[in-house]
């Protein structure tokens, strides 16, 4: 009788140059591509309001209800998604998702009214909740220490760039391309939708084919690399956090984490502002028009660009030669009170170009913390960055939930829409002083 055969299996051997490898750039590099993804098919509803409240006979307080219902659902499932993502990993959890929201872009532009675009809205921001805090989890497992800040900067790059050049892009697609002889028809607001769509549709494919959960799962990471990215890593193992409710009842009660909760609320308000009613504040509050007003709807999120990579790399610094506290809580408040200070400038100037401008330079201001705020979120969370930076964003979105409904109500009620930026320009003074009770060196599960 013969013996049964000994099947072995050889795993790849590892590259062992002591010159690291640079992976991790791609995994950054891809990050920055989600970030583009989600921001241009969130974006592009705000600046695509007049012609779909047209075609769908909506109101502007119908609309504020669609926008609402997508930051409920993005609040309400951000945390649970994130959990989610920690348990069975980014690759799997993104490529699901970005799948999912994608779908739901390309059916919002199949809508009939006002029941079946707040539907699918909301599906639209289930699937969106767990996009950023993933990234962050992706970042914390992939990026070394002294690199973080800079590297979360950089990938809200991608992000900005894609909200801030949205408003122009959608114009040229509805106004029709010419491109080297050839012109391509005027898109209609729903086939605008549907050609973002697939953006998200090609990255899910890559980001699956190609991504590992670990720097050790990946064949192209040599040892050299993978020394390097985990000799700064939290040793603060995911299994000596607490299970069961212990887990959920120090995550939301800590210190830190309330006080970043808090303080991130002005930024989510802003954004959220950039992208659905900043449009129709410089149109009907400043009376822009044309290409000038698509212009100024994207300046502030094209200026929080170089924000993003200046404010990533001064925490960085700031960490390196002051250590955590000043480095990320002081960039933060040194942040928030600038953005707050332009803000209120804005409200009271009477120029439009000069408001539209303050308003950029403030959010883009605001944006220089991003950095700092998401690289907190590593610091304390260990094993659970996504737990943690999720709890973060979701609180952040009481800022989107009522931002809709609070700036219609102020523009047409007090028939004044600068008293947006008074709401906007107190609410980032008030968070500045939230970042004197973060403290990056307390981990949330040790």
């Amino acid at each position: 009788m013969r013996p049964p055969a000994i099947v072995t299996t050889i795993a790849p051997a590892r590259d062992n140059s002591t010159r690291p490898t640079q992976v991790r750039m791609i995994v950054v590099g891809l990050a920055i591509l989600l970030g583009m993804v989600t921001y241009l098919q969130r974006a592009c509803l705000g600046t695509l309001e007049t012609p779909i409240m047209a075609d769908l006979a909506l109101s502007k307080a119908q609309l504020s209800y669609v926008h609402t219902a997508f930051a409920l659902a993005y609040a309400g499932f951000g945390i649970a998604s994130a959990w989610w993502g920690d348990r069975v990993g980014t690759r799997l959890m993104l490529t699901i998702v970005v799948v999912v929201w994608s779908c739901c872009t390309f059916a919002t532009g199949l809508a009939q009214g006002l029941i079946s675009l707040i539907a699918i809205r909301f599906v639209f921001g289930v699937g969106e909740s767990g996009a950023w805090p993933s990234i962050t989890r992706t970042l914390s497992r992939w990026i070394p220490y002294a690199e973080r800040g800079r590297a979360q900067g950089i990938v809200w790059i991608g992000a900005h760039i894609a909200a801030g050049l949205t408003p122009l892009l959608v114009d040229e697609l509805l106004r029709g391309v010419a491109w080297h002889g050839m012109r391509l028809p005027p898109l209609t607001w729903r086939g605008v939708l549907m050609v973002f769509s697939f953006s998200g549709l090609v990255w899910a494919v890559v980001w699956y084919w190609w991504f590992r959960d670990e720097p050790a799962e990946h064949r192209q990471v040599n040892a050299a690399e993978l020394a390097h990215i985990t000799a700064g890593r939290s040793r603060a193992a995911a299994g000596r956090a607490p299970q069961g409710w212990a887990f959920w009842k120090r995550l939301l009660t800590h210190r830190n984490i309330l006080a970043l909760s808090l303080m991130y609320i002005p930024n989510s308000y802003v954004f959220y502002f950039c992208i659905t009613w900043f449009h129709k504040y410089l149109q009907e509050g400043r009376g822009l028009q044309g290409r000038t007003l698509a212009l100024f709807t994207g300046l502030p999120l094209l200026l929080s660009v170089v924000a993003d990579m200046l404010g990533g790399a001064a925490t960085d610094w700031a960490v390196r030669r002051y250590g955590p506290r000043w480095g990320r809580a002081g960039v933060g408040f040194v942040s928030y009170a600038t953005a707050g200070v332009c803000m209120l400038l804005a409200a009271v100037t009477r120029s439009a170009p000069l408001a539209a401008t303050l308003f950029a330079l403030g959010t883009a201001a605001n944006m220089f913390l991003l950095g700092a705020a998401w690289g907190t979120c590593q610091d304390i969370g260990g094993g659970h960055a996504g737990a943690v930076s999720a709890t973060m964003n979701t609180a952040g979105q009481i800022g989107p939930v009522i931002c809709p409904l609070l700036v219609i109500y102020l523009a047409e009620r007090w028939h004044n829409w600068d008293l947006n930026l008074v709401v906007i320009g107190v609410g980032f003074l008030v968070a500045a002083f939230c970042w004197g009770f973060i403290d990056p060196r307390e981990k949330v599960f040790d």
